[in-house]
């Protein structure tokens, strides 16, 4: 096991474990788990013990009780006030849209703790292959620029050391969350990051709404936030970081205190108020009951 307790192994296996904890509540036995993820009925509990023992070993999601039953952790930091988690706000430029085949020139990131940008970590990465003419020009990072810069097994222990537990936040958080644990499973096989992370486009629809879109650009024009080179990891990642400082500071203005209720706010955009249908009146009811008083007054005099 790689000594990060951010990494954990992306076995299938320990997927399947988690799912049926939760599905069980957060806690099975070990007989259950060697019948349900390892398809081995009536299995002796002392073996299925020391089965499910050795597949969770390591990993902080699972706990052994009593040698016999196993118990899925709670995520502190799903629950945890926002104010007291530490961010790692990432970007990652790379030779390609997918991977593989592939990989990261630059990774750029912001360490937030207690609402202020502490630390930065910004490098070339060498990807190993030529980077794209189009790559070169969208970023202005040449194959020269990346000659000499680390390969990525010797840039992911520094990155790793600079997470460490912290939530991680990008704008369009999958692509640079799966890219990063692409390298990370070159270099350590099999494992992958299991920190949580947020999206700054899915948070910034929901606590900025009424933009034309959710680009970088667009969010930063509307607060105000220049970004200094576009399309470079460290300058993106830094613009974000400031949005993402907006973006808590709303959250924090409608009462959203922890990860969770973050994930689901959503900040109603406030409608323009209807023109009246009948020029003078607010409603057709207003209208109706103008009608009504009217002709009751006119029915009136002509009584008189």
């Amino acid at each position: 096991m790689p000594p990060y307790p951010n990494l954990v192994s992306d076995s299938a296996l320990l997927q399947e474990t988690l799912e049926l904890l939760r599905h069980n509540g957060g806690r099975a036995a070990s007989t259950a788990i060697a019948d349900c993820v390892f398809k081995i009925s009536n299995l002796d509990e002392e073996l299925a013990s020391l089965l499910v023992a050795d597949l969770v070993r390591d990993d902080l999601r699972f706990k052994v009780l009593d040698g016999h039953t196993v118990e899925l952790q709670t995520n502190c930091v799903e629950t945890g006030p926002l104010s007291e988690l530490d961010f790692v706000v990432v970007d990652v430029e790379a030779t390609g849209a997918k991977m593989p085949p592939n990989r990261i020139i630059e990774l750029g990131a912001y360490r937030i703790e207690k609402g202020r940008i502490v630390d930065e970590f910004v490098t070339l990465v060498n990807p190993e292959l030529p980077i794209p003419r189009f790559v070169m020009t969208l970023t202005r990072i040449s194959n020269d620029m990346v000659k000499g810069a680390p390969v990525f097994a010797e840039v992911a222990p520094r990155w790793l050391e600079f997470v460490r537990d912290a939530v991680l936040v990008a704008h369009n958080a999958p692509f640079d969350t799966n890219f990063l644990n692409h390298e990370i499973s070159r270099v350590y096989p099999g494992h992958r990051m299991v920190n949580s992370h947020l999206c700054t486009v899915t948070l910034s629809r929901r606590t900025v709404p009424g933009l034309a879109n959710y680009r970088l650009d667009t969010i930063a024009d509307h607060f105000s936030i220049p970004i200094f080179e576009r399309h470079r990891a460290g300058s993106d990642a830094l613009a974000t970081a400031e949005i993402f400082l907006r973006l808590l500071a709303t959250l924090k203005e409608n009462g959203v205190r922890d990860l969770a209720t973050a994930r689901t706010f959503h900040l109603l955009e406030e409608q323009p108020e209807p023109e009246p249908l009948i020029p003078g009146f607010e409603s057709f009811d207003r209208f109706r009951s103008f009608q009504k008083t009217a002709g009751h007054d006119e029915r009136n005099d002509q009584k008189r």
